[in-house]
């Protein structure tokens, strides 16, 4: 049975590091638990549990600073946040539901989804067509390297950065590099209102136009995602669910009077697609909390692939997929997220996914499968001989013994 670890301070974490690079013990590092099934299955000695660095720090509303503990949850982060009436803009998913936890309903799976673990991840929600991705946001953290080294990168400001951004190169790695124990994020003020303009059976092609020219325009849009009807089906929205057919969203935010003006020039636009309708605060933020946590495949196991192209791609590339192996779409970020589930083919579908993904010029993730599968797979987009060098290269400065999640990207780093 593998050891589990549990060190209740920084120096405590970094005892534990020290203590798996004397003895050659790999470690799974854990915080919340929400995405331990995302990425390769790492063969450890030891689990390494970030539980106890939770808390919040420190937060500055009129600074629109927050630092807090890297396993905070998320939840209570948006919850001091909301109380401001700021937001984490970068809007970061809550993968429990679409990874789940291998016991019972995918839907009610437990949420531990953490504010480090986002960060590490760099989960990015449907506001990043305007907002930018979580590394954006990222301003600095508190970390253990693979040595067993602590460190400290970035700072309370956006203006902190002289030399080498190292919070962008954290962001991502899913902790194969350091250990973040404590980090720091720029906030947002929340928008006073939100509309969202619906647009009802569009095929994709036909969807990924429209959101390009809602996109084009000069209304701001902040959301601009295509759900094909078998995914609005399941939507808890009424409207979207109620409609029988595919249903294009695009949302808009920000002060009363220049959303609601928006909103009806986004109707005027979108009119000549299809027909149109409207929801309001409450019912757009169930709707894109669903787009955001891909509730539609939410209920399932099969394998899930996550295709990053250029957004007038996307429809074609889903479709090119879907000729050669059983696959639903779900279209995010105006065509250029693309989420496939894909029948439970051997390869998971990885050949026809690479392929459509190589010709629309993006990139795919293999984001749900079984731990079998991932172990079999190239998880992440494979990298160009010269890029794996560079990456072997980092992790070997940050983790010379190999000791943190290793594998956990690609094998043998």
């Amino acid at each position: 049975m593998a050891e589990s670890l549990a060190p209740a301070d920084a120096d405590g974490l970094a005892d534990a590091v020290r203590w798996a690079v004397a003895g050659e013990h790999p470690l799974e590092v854990v915080a919340g638990g929400s995405k331990r099934g995302l990425g390769r299955p790492v063969q450890s000695a030891a689990t390494l549990s970030l539980a106890a660095f939770d808390g919040i720090v420190d937060y500055e509303p009129s600074e629109l600073v927050l630092t807090a503990q890297a396993a905070t949850p998320l939840a209570a982060v948006e919850a001091a946040l909301a109380a401001e009436r700021q937001m984490l803009a970068f809007e970061p998913a809550d993968y429990a539901p679409l990874l789940g936890s291998g016991n019972g309903d995918r839907r009610r799976a437990p949420s531990g989804a953490t504010l480090g673990g986002a960060l590490a991840c760099n989960l990015s929600g449907p506001r990043r067509i305007k907002a930018g991705a979580a590394r954006d946001h990222f301003l600095g953290t508190h970390a253990v390297s693979g040595r067993g080294e602590r460190f400290k990168t970035g700072g309370r400001v956006v203006k902190n950065v002289t030399g080498y951004d190292v919070c962008k190169l954290l962001a991502g790695s899913h902790g194969t590099l350091a250990l973040m124990h404590e980090v720091t994020v720029k906030v947002l003020p929340a928008p006073e209102r939100t509309r969202t303009v619906l647009v009802f059976g569009l095929e994709p092609a036909a969807a990924v136009e429209a959101l390009g020219a809602a996109l084009g325009s000069a209304h701001e849009v902040s959301g601009a995602a295509h759900m094909p009807a078998e995914a609005a089906a399941r939507s808890a929205v009424s409207y979207v669910a109620g409609a029988g057919a595919a249903v294009t969203a695009v949302r808009v935010e920000g002060f009363p009077a220049s959303v609601d003006a928006r909103c009806q020039a986004l109707r005027d636009l979108l009119g000549r697609f299809g027909a149109v309708e409207e929801l309001h605060s409450k019912n757009s933020g169930t709707l894109w909390r669903e787009i955001r946590d891909v509730r539609a495949f939410a209920d399932e196991s099969g394998p899930l692939w996550r295709l990053s192209l250029p957004p007038a791609s996307g429809a074609e590339a889903a479709a090119r997929v879907a000729e050669q192996v059983e696959a639903r779409a779900l279209f995010d970020w105006g065509g250029g997220l693309v989420w496939l589930a894909v029948g439970d083919a051997e390869d998971a579908g990885e050949a026809a996914v690479r392929a459509a993904a190589a010709f629309a010029g993006g990139h795919a993730t293999l984001v749900r499968a079984a731990a079998p599968v991932r172990a079999a797979r190239a998880v992440f987009q494979p990298q160009a001989p010269s890029v794996a060098a560079l990456t072997a290269r980092i992790k070997r400065a940050f983790d010379p013994a190999g000791v943190l999640n290793p594998g956990r990207m690609y094998a043998g780093v």
